[in-house]
């Protein structure tokens, strides 16, 4: 985790910000998969986001990358980071509150940091991180419920589902650190939704059949939040924010997504999650603030000089 740094009220209102365009995503999400299916959703998602950032690099001048090696990563970065999590998450939210899918999208934070102390060499599982990690995880298994671990029922497929989408996320931390490193953050975003979106059509043709855009309002409506705020935005604040506050800061974004997306999914969608379920998410909660450790070495006493 990166160091803290002293957040102005600006940067504390742009990480409740993202937490709530984020938050907003699975209610969105919700109501888009009444009338279409989870990659059709994954594929207007990606696609108007995607150009929506491709307007801004024109826009702004900013150069575009032509190396294949680039494009490359672009696409295992789409497939890891978009394609995979989303069409997962889509998938569970079919059987699952918005919420609770919410809840096990925290995990991606200890999948990031197991990932990471597995596969790069300048990060190592201390003590703590493993500590944290196994809260964490402690918090997901209790939020899925155990007669749920021990059954292969369709609401227990719908929360392993959401738990693959989030390893996938940290498989794409993981890659983005190893290929991407010195990329423009607008461009590797708009790269990623560009190989996204053409893994997903023919994708989407395939399973769910021809792409209509004779839909619903709500429909639209819902397909324009996610993508427009709960995707282009979101990745134009979340960089900011990070340059402005660092990375370990934004396990605050990651500790307010699920609130946001439960007040959305009971006071709107009528949905009610068991009491496990917050029961996880305190356990979560508590893995990720260990994981930080900025929390816990404040409350050791200092030794003298």
């Amino acid at each position: 985790m990166s160091t803290q740094k002293h957040l102005s009220p600006r940067v504390w209102a742009e990480l409740f910000l993202l937490a709530i365009l984020w938050g907003a995503v699975f209610f969105s999400n919700r109501i888009a998969l009444d009338e279409i299916g989870p990659i059709t959703l994954v594929a207007h998602r990606t696609l108007w986001a995607g150009l929506l950032l491709w307007l801004v690099i024109l826009l702004t001048g900013t150069p575009i990358p032509r190396s294949p090696r680039l494009w490359g990563a672009f696409l295992v970065m789409g497939l890891l980071n978009n394609l995979i999590p989303f069409s997962l998450l889509n998938f569970a939210q079919l059987t699952i509150e918005s919420g609770l899918a919410s809840i096990f999208n925290a995990a991606t934070a200890l999948w990031g940091v197991l990932l990471a102390a597995l596969v790069l060499p300048d990060e190592r599982l201390t003590l703590a991180k493993a500590l944290g990690i196994s809260l964490g995880f402690l918090g997901v298994a209790t939020a899925i419920g155990l007669s749920h671990l021990t059954t292969l029922d369709p609401r227990s497929l719908a929360q392993i589902a959401a738990l693959l989408a989030t390893l996938s996320y940290g498989f794409a931390g993981v890659w983005a650190r190893k290929t991407l490193s010195g990329c423009s953050p607008l461009v590797a975003s708009a790269g990623m939704l560009t190989c996204s979106t053409l893994l997903a059509l023919p994708l989407a043709y395939a399973a769910e059949g021809p792409i209509s855009l004779a839909l619903s309002t709500a429909t639209w409506a819902a397909i324009a939040y996610g993508a427009i705020l709960g995707t282009a935005v979101a990745y134009l604040l979340y960089y900011r924010v990070l340059a402005a506050a660092g990375s370990g800061n934004l396990l605050v974004v990651t500790l307010l997504i699920p609130p946001v997306a439960i007040l959305l999914g009971t006071g709107f969608l009528d949905e009610a999650l068991p009491t496990r379920a917050y029961a996880g998410f305190v356990l979560l909660t508590v893995g990720l603030i260990v994981l930080d450790g900025r929390l816990l070495s404040r409350l050791r006493p200092k030794k003298p000089a």
